[in-house]
C-alpha cells in the first residue's frame, strides 16, 4: 500500500506518493527558518525544492522574501529578474552562475547581489542540501522571466 500526502502551498494543491517526485523530505541542514512546503514553482527547477515565503508581496511592505531549500543537485532554470535579486546563504553548499561568467560556490554567510536583467541560475551542490533567502528588489518593476533548464554540462 502506497502512502500518499496532500499539501497546499501558495494556493496550489500538491498530491504525491512515496514513489512520486513531489515527496517531502526534511533537509539535513539546520537554519533559523522553517523549510517550507514543496515549491509551487517547481516547473522552473530541476530537482526538488521547498519554499517558505517569509514576507509576501503586498501593498504595505512590497518586499517578497522567501526561504528556499534545495535538495542535493536541485537548481533553478536560467532566469532573470527585471528588478534584480539578493540571495543570503543560510546553510549548505550551493552554486550560482551568471551567463558568460565563472561558476561561484556558495557557503553559509555568502551574499549574492544580482543586477536587474542578469541571466543566472542558482541551486545546491551535487552532494549537499542548500538553503538561501531570496530578496526581490525594486519590486514595483520586478518581473521574473523563466528561461531554459540548466543542462547537466552547465551545472558541472
Amino acid at each position: 500500500m502506497k502512502k500518499s500526502t496532500i499539501a497546499v502551498a501558495a494556493g496550489v494543491l500538491m498530491f504525491s506518493t512515496l514513489a512520486g517526485a513531489q515527496e517531502m523530505k526534511k533537509a539535513e541542514i539546520d537554519t533559523v527558518f522553517e523549510q517550507g512546503e514543496v515549491n509551487p514553482y517547481g516547473r522552473f527547477f530541476t530537482g526538488q525544492t521547498y519554499l517558505n515565503m517569509l514576507s509576501a508581496k503586498d501593498d504595505v511592505f512590497n518586499a517578497p522574501i522567501g526561504n528556499v531549500t534545495f535538495e542535493p543537485a536541485a537548481r533553478t532554470n536560467w532566469h532573470k529578474h527585471s528588478g534584480g535579486q539578493i540571495l543570503l546563504v543560510l546553510n549548505g553548499e550551493g552554486r550560482y552562475q551568471e551567463k558568460g561568467k565563472e561558476l561561484r560556490v556558495l557557503r553559509k554567510g555568502d551574499v549574492v547581489r544580482i543586477a536587474p536583467e542578469a541571466e543566472h541560475w542558482h541551486g545546491a551542490a551535487p552532494d549537499s542540501w542548500f538553503t538561501h533567502i531570496s530578496v526581490e528588489t525594486n519590486v514595483s518593476d520586478n518581473r521574473t522571466t523563466w528561461l531554459n533548464p540548466v543542462t547537466d554540462e552547465e551545472y558541472k
